[in-house]
């Protein structure tokens, strides 16, 4: 906690006030994270062109274009987390149990990824889905118990249309919470197709829900606004921010053609640190706004998926997820990526409305 160090010193030189302000540290949380993988993610990539070099594997069954890919190294979400984790612990105050409760998401859901990218570019095929979600499973378990302890509230489900005004669901929140965690995870991994595709919508929405912490953090503005105070949750600006500078950073890396892949290590863990924010913060519903393009690319696999088995082999979608429909009507690439990055951006702008929309 070098924020709380340098605060201390306040009493000697007046400019140390300055890292006891959340948007002093969020700054310095994004400044940091960005330059950690921007220096680094070099040296990275050259390591796992050594110790991989096989690289990414490309589906058979998938669009051509995708073909000269193979061998892009694809464990950039290791440098991701890495940054994320250790911007947070920097520049987090006192100790603070929302971040850590994240930090504890990213590691998990990162492994997770990890064995799963391993198993890909070292066998040539990942983990089967059915063991993939009984992982994914039994960390939400470990989530859900690790928030319960900490003494946050996991019975009532906060409307954020109406004032202050929230139900209380008892344990289904339990199963809200796995489909939650578990459905946000797989929908971000599903969105993780092109190149830079993923990593702007997750910028945008990290975005948003910092806002919301700032927000719901601070008793004067959610007095203002309405909606629920939460004690401390200012603090998760500081996580957002660290995940946006290490996005930016894994971006300049990831924009077509890119160098790099995020992998599962990055897309699940960050996925499961959304919806575990939206948990803390009691803003399930914004997640479900504000991560719109995640909720149509994961619609769009369930649709194709249930059409072909109800129809026999008959498909919707040229091809599921979304984003390969289009590419095998032929748009290119960028097209597709720049125009779902503004999709994205506006279902982030109809989320943050939702703060004075009561």
């Amino acid at each position: 906690m070098l924020s709380d160090l340098l605060f201390s010193f306040k009493d000697s030189e007046f400019l140390f006030n300055l890292f006891g302000y959340i948007s002093f540290r969020s700054g310095l949380s994004l400044v940091s994270s960005f330059f950690i993988v921007l220096i680094l993610m070099p040296h990275w990539i050259k390591l796992q062109c050594r110790i991989f070099p096989s690289g990414q594997p490309i589906r058979n069954d998938g669009p051509q274009t995708h073909y000269h890919k193979k061998g892009t190294p694809a464990l950039g979400g290791v440098l991701i987390l890495f940054s994320i984790i250790l911007s947070s612990i920097l520049w987090t105050s006192n100790f603070s149990s929302f971040n850590y409760i994240l930090i504890l998401t990213l590691i998990l859901f990162g492994l997770i990824g990890f064995f799963d990218d391993y198993k890909k570019v070292k066998l040539g095929d990942g983990i089967s889905s059915k063991i993939k979600f009984l992982c994914q499973l039994l960390a939400t378990l470990v989530i859900y118990f690790t928030i319960k302890y900490n003494g946050f509230d996991l019975n009532k489900f906060s409307i954020p249309f109406l004032k202050n005004v929230s139900v209380e669901i008892g344990y289904f929140y339990f199963i809200l919470i796995l489909l939650i965690v578990i459905g946000s995870t797989n929908a971000t991994n599903l969105t993780d197709g092109l190149d830079g595709l993923v990593s702007m919508p997750l910028i945008f929405v990290f975005l948003t829900f910092a806002i919301f912490a700032y927000v719901l953090g601070n008793i004067n503005f959610s007095d203002y606004l309405l909606v629920n105070y939460i004690n401390g949750s200012g603090e998760i600006v500081i996580f957002c921010t660290s995940a946006i500078g290490a996005l930016l950073g894994f971006l300049w890396f990831n924009s077509s053609p890119a160098s790099i892949f995020m992998g599962d290590t990055g897309s699940q863990s960050l996925g499961a640190s959304l919806a575990v924010t939206s948990i803390l913060l009691k803003q399930e519903i914004v997640l479900a706004v504000a991560g719109g393009l995640f909720v149509i690319e994961t619609i769009s696999v369930m649709l194709q998926v249930s059409y072909f088995k109800l129809s026999k082999g008959k498909r919707i979608f040229l091809m599921a997820p979304l984003h390969h429909h289009y590419e095998k009507k032929g748009l290119s690439e960028q097209k597709i990526v720049i125009r779902f990055w503004i999709l994205s951006f506006l279902f982030c702008l109809l989320a943050l409305s939702l703060l004075k929309i009561r």
